[in-house]
């Protein structure tokens, strides 16, 4: 290294230069540096003086004063306008400085987000973005995603999500999985915490996982749908223990796939806590657990019905209404929702109305909710247009009365197909009222599948039986009938109640059977 222009100086190999300065540059007298120069306090005892050159910093040029041992006291030669510490090579900000920076830097991001409405008190400790301009940035993918001011600040924490590592990345995964994107905004405010997963680490093992329990590819994102707090859970925690405690009451092991698609919810109820102590309380109201598990195959929802809330205020409120203790049992098995609903009001509004149009004691409404437990979600328009059917029939209002007692299901059928039923008991069968009276049911059987084929052979054989004789029975035990040479009263069956023993029978690829108010045709 030559330094031109310089004299008297016995030492340059005392011209430091660290290694993370930018290079020095000279040209004949000209010296270009991008930072302070600095000589050792030494220099001039040693150095002697230096004369006048010229020099060139940040795009400046300029000369220097000659500096001597004998006539200045200073140890530095200036090349800036900032003086800075002499032990520094370089200029660099202070740890205090960055300090203070950043906290300037964040009150600027909370004031902008309380501008906004957002309530940034939770956000202390969370690392956030050091701009407003990035704080923006994400605020706008939350809204263009559908979530409101309101929707984050039910959960800030989403704030400290970014968009292209965390956003993005978690977001892309659903959507391949299956998740609609019309689904995403409703998805986010359920579960707000997905923003901060690892697909590879958090999201894709549980995917695996709910394949594992017989959850069709398909249904996994609508289970997702339904229940994006899922996705948080641990493997060998709730999930395992839940399904575990399921297949252990008798649920088929078979079907827990479709259980959980039905009803996802099931994987985060604590089995101490909410399974357990459901099915207890079910099997004290002499509901046998095989039916429990019977119940929960079909209808999995029922699990999420509040014990303390919702259950036990309802059966007792079905005991007040006349209901006896011991049809309870089959009013939850033909009926699960009755447990479930907000019952009291429905009880009240039901029993008022069935009063009103045929006079019905309160005593008796017990009765028919024990019969038809759906009763209390019946329709009123419904209820009245059957009841003036069977006045318009030419029944009494005691005599309808009496058939409503013995058999509610009257109505709720298909008004058209009673229509039918009761134009062919009247113009073919020709039988008196009080038949029908007797066996109101009648209207429950199909016409051209059970009574014209029965009616037309007993017509033959010349046998004269009442309507419950023809009826009620199988077809298997219809044929040993009519072999009889006389009608025996042994034969002369009650009026068919359920039996909670059909809903132990193993199960079959059939459609539910069951009474469904809004999908079988014989109701209204």
């Amino acid at each position: 290294m030559k330094i031109r222009s310089c004299v008297g100086i016995t030492k340059p190999s005392l011209l430091l230069v660290h290694s993370e300065l930018p290079a020095l540059t000279f040209h004949k007298t000209k010296l270009t540096w991008t930072s302070t120069l600095r000589f050792p306090s030494n220099y001039e005892r040693t150095s002697g003086s230096v004369t006048r050159f010229h020099y060139s910093v940040a795009g400046r040029t300029g000369a220097s004063t000659s500096v001597s041992s004998s006539s200045s006291k200073s140890n530095t030669v200036h090349l800036s306008r900032k003086q800075v510490k002499p032990s520094s090579l370089y200029s660099r900000p202070s740890l205090s400085n960055m300090k203070k920076e950043r906290i300037a830097n964040r009150a600027k991001v909370y004031e902008f987000l309380r501008v906004l409405g957002i309530i940034p008190d939770e956000l202390d400790g969370l690392e956030l973005p050091v701009t407003v301009e990035v704080m923006q940035e994400r605020i706008d993918f939350l809204h263009k995603l559908g979530l409101t001011i309101e929707d984050i600040n039910n959960y800030p924490l989403v704030l400290g999500c970014s968009v292209k590592k965390n956003m993005i990345p978690v977001l892309d995964y659903l959507g391949k999985l299956g998740v609609r994107k019309s689904t995403f905004t409703e998805f986010l405010r359920r579960y707000p915490q997905v923003l901060h997963a690892s697909v590879v680490v958090d999201l894709a093992p549980v995917v695996k996982y709910l394949q594992g329990l017989d959850i069709k590819p398909n249904d996994i994102p609508r289970v997702l749908e339904k229940y994006p707090e899922v996705l948080g859970f641990k493997l060998e925690g709730t999930m395992s223990t839940s399904v575990a405690y399921l297949v252990g009451i008798g649920v088929s092991r078979r079907e827990v796939g479709g259980v959980l698609t039905k009803y996802p919810e099931i994987l985060g109820m604590r089995v101490g806590r909410v399974i357990k102590p459901f099915v207890e309380y079910l099997e004290g109201l002499g509901i046998p657990r095989l039916a429990i598990a019977r119940l929960i195959e079909k209808r999995p929802h029922i699990l999420g019905f509040g014990l303390e809330e919702r259950v036990k205020p309802n059966v007792a409120s079905l005991l007040e209404f006349n209901v006896r203790k011991a049809s309870l049992p089959s009013i939850v098995a033909q009926y699960p929702e009755i447990i479930g609903i907000d019952l009291k009001p429905k009880l009240l509004g039901q029993r008022s109305l069935i009063q009103s149009i045929i006079d019905l004691e309160p005593e008796d409404f017990g009765t028919v909710v024990e019969k038809m437990p759906q009763i209390v979600s019946l329709s009123n328009t419904s209820m009245v247009k059957h009841a003036d059917f069977l006045k318009g029939c030419g029944f009494s209002l005691q005599q309808v009365r009496s058939m409503v007692v013995e058999c509610p299901q009257i109505l709720a059928l298909n008004l058209d197909i009673m229509k039918l039923s009761f134009d062919y008991f009247q113009m073919e069968m020709q039988r008196p009222l009080d038949d029908l009276v007797a066996f109101p049911a009648f209207f429950t059987y199909g016409l051209e599948s059970t009574i014209k084929p029965r009616d037309k052979i007993v017509a033959k054989k010349g046998f004269k039986c009442s309507l419950s004789w023809l009826l009620n029975c199988s077809d298997e035990k219809f044929k040993e009938r009519l072999n009889y040479d006389t009608i025996e009263m042994e034969e002369m069956e009650t009026m068919p109640s359920f039996d909670m023993n059909s809903l132990m029978e193993p199960r079959s690829d059939e459609s539910d059977s069951d009474y469904e108010e809004d999908s079988d045709d014989e109701y209204a």
